[in-house]
């Protein structure tokens, strides 16, 4: 990110935020009571100077979390920011804070512009009021005039598809209806900073796409918009953003270009094995439960892997079926950073003797094809022909970079999905 001071449009300096899990105030009134007496006198608050970081995987000694912690970061006008992490990192509590929607603990944010912000469906919108009086609503927040408005209003509504339903209040919309006005409105109103959470993803695809070339068209305008963008969905990432802010339980970890901030996120959250038992986000009537997962490529390295060389994946399940079981399948489909489906491995279309009751089953992929890259797998369970457990994205691994060629340079990573034998002649 450049560092021009006079191209900043948004500067963030050392913000925090905490929250106290269960209850409101310090618990008793003795502490509200000294709480009140430190800040009176101009000191530091003593309820601050305690707290953990904000991972939900462990149980915390603490009532205080920091859902953010010494947050620092520049945007120039007209830059593309990216914002990603695991749920639970901070990040719509930091876009909260830009939108001023909430205020920060400690730490202070200076912008040099109008702010418009989409960070769920229905975002400043009233839901008593027609679509077009709600786009008249968030003109007037935004300090625009009414004409201001009107010579926007036909493009708003031409964008976001809802023409015949402009008149009608908005609590009558569908969730989708809703966001695409929001977006349009947000998006067309000439904001300085558009800020994105999630939302979009409320959107079907063709309005996805359409969304993130309005954001391209907003930032690369002649007038320089700045938009900050927060997404799961690393194509979309990677499409739109120029630089990216990678997230952690409420601190920065990494900042800079989008593939290299992607390839280090990804990374990261390779896992060589993990316990499948307790992932709530699955699907299936319960049949076979998946409960562990373990990925082995590299006899140093496990969750990482060599292209050429085996590879195996290894589940283990329990069974909860009694009754005869006349048909099953277990299938592994591999995905590449983007999401994009590149692999798939099924034990129905091999001959075999496998024996599904002994709770456990391996695949060995011989010679691994898959270029150097970033990758997870979805698993999947049917017994007789009905789903049993469906789990999406809960096992990655890496193929690492190396000289697969033997001319001395690395291969790099996701360059594509798979590694070509190949002469040059």
């Amino acid at each position: 990110m450049q560092n021009r001071s006079k191209d900043i449009i948004l500067k963030v300096e050392n913000v925090s935020k905490q929250y106290q899990l269960g209850i409101v105030g310090t618990g008793t009134l003795i502490n509200d009571l000294k709480r009140w007496w430190y800040l009176f006198r101009g000191k530091e608050d003593p309820f601050l100077k305690i707290g953990e970081a904000n991972d939900r995987s462990k149980k915390g000694e603490s009532n205080y979390v920091w859902s953010l912690r010494n947050i620092n970061f520049e945007v120039n006008r007209g830059e593309v920011i990216g914002i990603i992490g695991k749920n639970g990192a901070g990040k719509s509590t930091l876009l909260k804070i830009l939108s001023r929607v909430t205020s920060p603990t400690t730490g202070n944010i200076k912008s040099n512009g109008r702010i418009a912000s989409l960070l769920e469906v229905g975002t400043g919108f009233h839901m008593e009021l027609t679509g077009k009086e709600n786009i008249y609503l968030n003109g007037a927040i935004l300090g625009m005039t009414k004409s201001e408005i009107e010579s926007k209003l036909a493009e708003i509504i031409a964008f976001s598809g809802c023409e015949r339903y402009i008149d009608t209040p908005v609590k009558r919309y569908s969730s989708g209806m809703t966001v695409r006005l929001a977006f349009a409105v947000a998006a067309f109103l000439e904001p300085d900073i558009l800020i994105v959470d999630e939302v979009l993803a409320v959107g079907d695809a063709e309005f996805q796409k359409k969304a993130i070339g309005k954001m391209k068209e907003i930032s690369s305008g002649t007038d320089g918009r700045t938009v900050l963008f927060v997404s799961h969905n690393m194509a979309a990432i990677e499409n739109l953003c120029e630089n990216l802010i990678l997230l952690e339980n409420g601190r920065i970890v990494k900042t800079g270009s989008t593939k290299e901030v992607i390839a280090h996120y990804l990374t990261s959250q390779t896992l060589k094995n993990i316990e499948l038992a307790h992932v709530s986000n699955r699907k299936g009537n319960g049949n076979l439960v998946f409960t562990k997962g373990e990925v082995k490529g590299m006899e140093t390295q496990e969750g990482f892997a060599e292209t050429f060389k085996d590879f195996k994946i290894s589940l283990s399940y329990h069974l909860n079926l009694s009754d005869k079981i006349k048909q099953f399948r277990i299938d592994i489909g591999i995905n590449n950073y983007l999401g994009d489906r590149v692999a798939w491995i099924s034990s129905d279309t091999v001959e075999n003797d496998f024996d599904i009751t002994k709770n456990e089953i391996s695949f060995t992929i011989s010679k691994f094809p898959l270029a150097p890259g970033n990758y997870t797998c979805n698993i999947y369970s049917e017994i007789n022909n009905e789903v049993s457990d469906w789990l999406e994205a809960v096992l990655s691994f890496t193929v690492v970079e190396k000289d697969y060629y033997n001319t001395g340079k690395l291969t790099p990573l996701n360059q594509g999905s798979i590694l070509l034998d190949f002469k040059i002649s």
